[in-house]
């Protein structure tokens, strides 16, 4: 009875070291790793010991056994991962585990190495998790929101609740004793990265890349358009998005774009409230949802079906968990498309894809439609959009659609770092493996440090950032034993009263865990994992309920920093 990895696998890698007998591929040691859609279990080779359930931090394995109608497919997409070969050969020949990188070591013994990580998403928490692995380090974590974990809180769709487990990894991590967040502090604001310097020995930016890539054609400035990530934003509650107009009072939603984020709103906006309504969902949301006109969401995507930016896991999750079809002409650019296609991966994608029924007229309940070749012209409308002219890619042939929203999904840009350099071209920090350089002089910018999407651009799962910080933090902590970071001209204790001078609504993780009770109090009351709040002033009040720690405790903290 072999387990079998589903759609929710985050890519981090702790199902690989788990396993005994070396099931788990691609491991982070192999190519292609870091660009794999996820993880697959071997049911050749797999001995059923339950290890690897244990050590996923999403729950996405199960046994084959358990698994649910929807998760089925995942079956045959774990084991078209292997080659065949006779029962009795297991692969890989040997039984070596894939290697554990080893933890950077921290060789100084004089000072402790103190590091400030701005941001508090999965790069930011692995990396805290990387630096806190030994003695003599202590790190703090800034986040402009007084809500911890990024885009796990903020960017997962609120119907992929075991994604979101990821985050009790990182409540872990944040309880560790040298870890201290300051929440609602923004860097940049409310201390600059010089005096971040002051009073650390490096500053590891993992901010990520908060821009949508805007789409230039005449008509973008109508009320009506809008970005898939602005969209997913409102939905989870994100206070800087939580007052956005999302009009849903058409029956078409257009979405111009076809990676993952595009699937997530086109499924959210077609869903069943009732199902949501078990979710994390905004209550706003919900609300504009139980009211929503929408009929149907057309995915408009530039390229054919086997240039689909969608994951094969996604894919399947979609198929399985909404109605999608395809016009006439684009099942016969599947069908085109899969007698040329040789990639396993484009096959299996174009496989579901040619199984999808052919679009009605009239939609029986909200639906969506994938179409293809279609490239954006211009939007329709005078004082809000009504449509969106298309050209049918590579000729002039116009393609009208009409629709009430249209929102982008193209892809995400860094934001410059006030005080770093910036490439604008690849909106990143320029950086050799995380230590930031500056472009004039080639040359490393000391103490500063660079994990995830602002370093790589946007690229990978939330797993990846795994990888992408231990590379860095490697990087820092031989610069520290080297001796190429300055000692804190400051002592530690001015930091917190420095900040908490400049902001005196930080919120540490104390306030942190009160905001989460009573979101977890509120979901309960409606029978929903949490119920969020979506206004900062709230969350601040909340925050301030937080119990203060007991005096040992607190002098405690004061000697370690």
């Amino acid at each position: 009875m072999p387990h079998v990895i589903t759609q929710s696998c985050c890519s981090d890698g702790s199902c690989v070291y788990a396993c005994p007998v070396n099931c788990i591929h691609p491991s982070p040691d192999e190519p292609g790793f870091a660009t794999a859609e996820m993880l697959y279990i071997d049911p050749v080779a797999c001995v059923d010991c339950g290890a690897c359930v244990s050590a996923c931090p999403v729950g996405a394995i199960a046994p084959e056994t358990k698994l649910t109608g929807k998760q089925l497919p995942f079956i045959a997409l774990n084991a078209a991962y292997y080659p065949e070969r006779p029962a009795d050969v297991k692969l890989p020949p040997t039984s070596k585990l894939a290697p554990v990188l080893p933890a950077p070591q921290v060789r100084r013994g004089v000072v402790d190495l103190t590091v400030a990580v701005v941001g508090s998403g999965p790069a930011g928490m692995y990396a805290a998790d990387e630096l806190l692995t030994q003695k003599g380090v202590r790190v703090n974590v800034f986040d402009k929101l007084p809500t911890p974990f990024g885009l796990v809180r903020a960017g997962v769709a609120p119907d992929h609740q075991n994604t979101k487990g990821v985050t009790r990894i990182f409540e872990g991590i944040s309880e560790r004793s040298r870890f201290t967040f300051y929440l609602n502090v923004e860097v940049g604001k409310h201390i600059s990265h010089e005096e971040l310097l002051q009073h650390h020995h490096a500053v590891l930016y993992t901010v990520g890349a908060p821009n949508d890539r805007r789409l230039n054609v005449a008509g973008m400035e109508l009320p009506g358009t809008g970005t898939a990530t602005e969209t997913v934003a409102w939905i989870n509650g994100h206070p800087d998005f939580a007052g956005l107009t999302v009009d849903l009072r058409h029956e078409r939603v257009v979405v111009v774009g076809n990676g993952n984020v595009a699937l997530d709103v086109a499924r959210i906006l077609t869903a069943d409230p009732d199902a949501l309504a078990r979710t994390d969902i905004s209550s706003a949301a919900l609300a504009a949802l139980r009211n929503s006109a929408v009929r149907e969401v057309v995915i408009a995507a530039r390229r054919r079906p086997a240039d689909s930016a969608f994951t094969l896991p996604e894919l399947i999750g979609l198929t399985s968990a909404a109605e999608v079809v395809l016009d006439a002409d684009d099942h016969a650019l599947v069908q085109q498309d899969l007698a040329s296609a040789t990639d396993p991966l484009t096959v299996s994608k174009l496989e579901i894809l040619a199984k999808l029924p052919v679009a009605s007229q009239t939609a029986q309940r909200p639906r969506i439609r994938l179409a293809y070749r279609l490239t954006p012209h211009r939007v329709l409308g005078a004082d809000r959009v009504s449509g969106v002219e298309f050209r049918r890619t590579g000729t002039d042939e116009a393609v009208q659609l009409d629709a009430g929203l249209l929102l982008t999904s193209i892809g995400y840009r860094g934001a410059p770092i006030a005080g770093l350099p910036f490439d604008d071209a690849a909106a990143v920090v320029p950086n050799r493996d995380g230590r930031v350089v500056d472009p004039a002089t080639g040359e490393a910018v000391p103490g500063a440090y660079v994990a995830g999407w602002i370093k790589r651009g946007p690229t990978g799962f939330i797993g990846t950032n795994k990888s992408c910080a231990m590379q860095t933090v490697s990087n820092l902590v031989d610069d520290f034993n080297a001796g190429l970071l300055a000692d804190p001209a400051a002592r530690p204790a001015l930091l917190d009263k420095l900040i908490r001078s400049r902001q005196p609504d930080t919120v540490d993780a104390a306030g942190w865990r009160a905001i989460d009770a009573a979101e977890i109090a509120r979901g309960d009351a409606e029978g929903r994992p949490r119920a969020k709040f979506t206004d900062v002033a709230d969350m601040v009040a909340v925050a301030a309920t937080a119990p203060e720690p007991p005096v040992a405790r607190r002098l405690l903290a004061g000697l370690l920093r």
